[in-house]
């Protein structure tokens, strides 16, 4: 298992940049998958990147492709993501999450989750 902690949540302008983090607890870190979502007030938790174990594949809705850039570093047991070209309707409580490959999908079957950190992007 793993213990997964979110930061680098923060306000900023639109059109602006965060690069957020997570970081991950215990050794096995690197044969995990690691995906990021958010959920915004009032609407559903909602698929926002993915990365495979090795960090070889990302996957992405269509709605962030372009601007957000999904990547890990599993020598320091850490995932990030760089959030570029910000829009208001990004604003959201994101989450990263893990999986052990073949258990899930790239969207769905993440098994362990952060408690999130609050990215707001004002007009």
């Amino acid at each position: 298992q793993v213990q997964l902690v979110e930061s680098g949540g923060g306000l900023v302008q639109a059109g602006g940049s965060l690069r957020l983090s997570c970081a991950a607890s215990g050794r096995t870190f690197s044969t995990y998958a690691m995906a990021w979502f958010r959920q915004a007030t009032g609407k559903e938790r909602e698929f926002v990147a993915a990365i495979s174990w090795s960090g070889n594949s990302s996957y992405y809705p269509d709605f962030v492709k372009g601007r957000f850039t999904i990547s890990r570093d599993n020598a320091k047991n850490t995932m990030y993501l760089q959030m570029n070209s910000l829009k208001p309707e990004d604003t959201a409580v994101y989450y990263c999450a893990a999986r052990r490959p073949g258990v899930g999908s790239v969207r769905e079957g993440y098994e362990y989750w952060g408690q999130g950190t609050q990215v707001t992007v004002s007009s």
